[in-house]
């Protein structure tokens, strides 16, 4: 009894946790602010930025910095460079965060050292400085301390807006969150980002959707795994689907296969049936005998493709029953195209998906689009704007999918 006593009284003396800050609310007067933000964007050869995405999303986090009367010191990194390449120099993307902000945007030409430190201490209140790649310096990724220390110098507050960085134990999304240990939160983009896929894993309406493609069973399983306990269907597109249906005894000629996968595959539709989830399978299939666009092609069922043919696209049947399952949902999560739709000849079922995930939105239902080619697809037809929510997160999100605590956003919450 006195054992649980001591106890007792030891977890009563604790201190009280601290409620995690909200952007929306922080006083930012008079403070610097260190900004991971994602400005990993592409390049032309003439080291023009072709595609501002990522760095429009990040301007609401950094005006609300400025409007609130503090300055904002911004930090990324920039392709894979091996050193200090100047391709991969931040100083390029300089002028589109300018353009982006509307205001003149410093730049340092390191993210540490004494030149670097001298920008930041004397940064006037209002004012946005751009440190230069963080991966010039081995250091960022492997999750230095010393070097996240040396990065803390910069800011009085941390923000981590790089959902796209999360799922890395990296020196600035991390690592650095120990020198701030009350003053430290999310950006816009990543409560954007945490909000709309919780909404999908823990908050959703139901009957609640989940499309999953892709060319290998391999880089989903995980995926599946967790979403069987908070969906009601699954639909199944991609090359993925042949390994499912090679596993319920089908035959599907050239098509792409994991055999190593096959009994993953049976686990994952036997758990499915378990807990009343139905995955759904293309019923029909396009079928081409080459992987090109100008093969020739058919329709077939899926469980009976010829040999020498292989399933590049789902079919009509399969569109049909797809498009249904989606208007009759309250929640969808894609993840995935339905076939090859780089190649105009398989590219009907994801641009269908897609379609119909819009006329579902505009009738109520919350739909969620993530990872590269189903944000690519949507983006290709037009799309993007349809939907509910557009995840830029890529592996960060097929992780937080997985149910996997993100380095990241650990980093925060902690």
């Amino acid at each position: 009894m006195s054992i649980c006593k001591s106890v007792l009284s030891g977890l009563l003396s604790l201190p009280k946790l601290r409620p995690m800050n909200s952007i929306a609310t922080f006083d930012f007067s008079g403070k610097r602010v260190l900004i991971r933000v994602d400005f990993n964007v592409p390049l032309n050869d003439a080291f023009e930025v072709t595609d501002a995405t990522r760095i429009r999303a990040a301007v609401p986090t950094i005006k609300k910095i400025i409007d609130g009367g503090g300055s904002a010191v911004l930090m990324s990194h920039l392709g894979r460079p091996k050193g200090a390449e100047d391709k991969f120099s931040m100083k390029h993307i300089v002028k589109a965060v300018s353009a982006e902000l509307g205001m003149d945007v410093q730049f340092a030409g390191d993210c540490i050292g004494d030149e670097a430190k001298e920008i930041t201490s004397h940064l006037a209140m209002g004012k946005v400085v751009l440190l230069d790649n963080l991966r010039f310096h081995k250091e960022e990724t492997a999750g230095d301390e010393f070097f996240a220390g040396q990065l803390a110098e910069h800011g009085d507050v941390y923000i981590n807006d790089a959902f796209g960085t999360a799922h890395r134990a990296h020196a600035s999304t991390a690592i650095i969150a120990r020198f701030f240990p009350h003053d430290k939160l999310f950006g816009y983009v990543m409560e954007s980002e945490i909000k709309n896929i919780d909404k999908v894993l823990y908050g959703s309406e139901k009957p609640v959707t989940a499309i999953v493609g892709g060319a290998k069973v391999s880089s989903k399983i995980s995926i599946l795994e967790n979403l069987i306990d908070k969906v009601d269907h699954v639909l199944i597109g991609g090359g993925m689907a042949f390994t499912f249906l090679k596993a319920q005894g089908g035959k599907v000629g050239s098509s792409l296969i994991e055999d190593d996968y096959l009994d993953n595959a049976r686990t994952i539709l036997a758990k499915a049936e378990a807990k009343g989830v139905k995955i759904h399978l293309p019923e029909d299939s396009i079928v081409a005998d080459a992987f090109s666009n100008d093969a020739n092609t058919q329709i077939v069922d899926s469980n009976s493709i010829p040999d020498g043919w292989m399933g590049l696209d789902i079919g009509p049947k399969a569109v049909a029953a797809y498009l249904d399952v989606i208007q009759n949902s309250k929640t969808v999560l894609w993840n995935g195209p339905m076939g090859v739709f780089e190649m105009e000849s398989f590219a009907n079922g994801t641009i269908e998906v897609a379609k119909s995930l819009a006329k579902a939105t505009e009738n109520g239902t919350f739909t969620l689009v993530g990872g590269g080619d189903s944000v690519a697809a949507v983006n290709k037809f037009g799309l993007a704007d349809k939907v509910s929510y557009v995840s830029t997160g890529g592996g960060a999100m097929l992780e937080y999918l997985e149910g996997i605590e993100l380095p990241g956003i650990a980093a925060i919450r902690n």
